[in-house]
């Protein structure tokens, strides 16, 4: 969630005033929206104001999800016009930082729920992959599966490793993967998630490996891009290269 900060209102103050159309008719938004049409064809000025208009709406959409279009259109002329606010300053600054709270206790409250969601689906996906074929089980609560068995010599927490890799989510959603971005990857150990640098500890170079990992040794509560809090997570690794 983004915070609404002066440079997201403002670019959304642009944006969505170039998104109604810059009308002049009573607010209704629909009909406004289809009194300007922008082609190849059309004057420079206007290509500029669309082009910018849509970039910063496309980019700020999520710092107000539920504006008020009209409402914010005649705020956005009165300001432009130079007329007289309907609100004081001070007012406007309340309204906003009132706005800002509550949508950040919401946003606490779904990821509080979210954790507790993925916690007990996360662990009802461990207890029912550890009885598969081939899963071992760590002290930790680390689960992997040996894919290929790998000949070379295995890494040591503080070594720099090469890998290819995926994460996956347990419903499948694929994360992150070098694969996709076709080339391996090289980090120190000891500097990535406790599943990881124990998991990897567990290989040789040449192996193949397919690690579950439970929340608290993945992201935790705190979770991260493109994975929500308490998400045990899926990897399958090659270890190519103990540097």
């Amino acid at each position: 969630m983004k915070k609404i900060t002066t440079l997201s209102v403002s670019a959304l103050v642009s944006a969505m005033l170039l998104i109604t159309g810059c009308s002049t008719n009573n607010g209704n938004q629909e009909t406004a929206a289809k009194s300007v049409s922008i082609t190849e064809q059309s004057p420079a000025t206007e290509k500029v104001g669309y082009s910018l208009g849509f970039m910063m709406a496309e980019g700020n959409k999520e710092a107000v999800q539920d504006l008020n279009l009209d409402t914010f259109e005649q705020g956005f002329r009165d300001g432009y016009e130079g007329k007289k606010s309907a609100l004081t300053q001070e007012q406007m600054q309340e309204v906003l930082m009132t706005y800002q709270k509550e949508q950040e206790e919401q946003f606490a409250k779904d990821m509080e729920t979210k954790a507790g969601e993925n916690k007990t689906k996360g662990a009802a996906y461990l207890a029912e992959n550890a009885k598969k074929e081939g899963v071992k089980t760590t002290a930790s609560g680390l689960q992997y599966k040996v894919i290929t068995a790998g000949t070379g010599k295995s890494p040591k927490a503080t070594d720099v490793v090469e890998v290819n890799y995926e994460g996956k989510l347990i419903d499948g959603t694929v994360f992150d993967s070098s694969y996709e971005r076709g080339e391996p990857i090289e980090f120190p150990l000891n500097q990535v998630i406790a599943g990881w640098t124990e998991g990897l500890q567990l290989m040789k170079e040449g192996g193949k490996y397919e690690f579950y990992i439970p929340s608290d040794i993945a992201y935790g509560e705190a979770g991260n891009a493109g994975i929500e809090p308490n998400s045990t997570l899926i990897f399958t690794v090659e270890l190519l290269e103990v540097k």
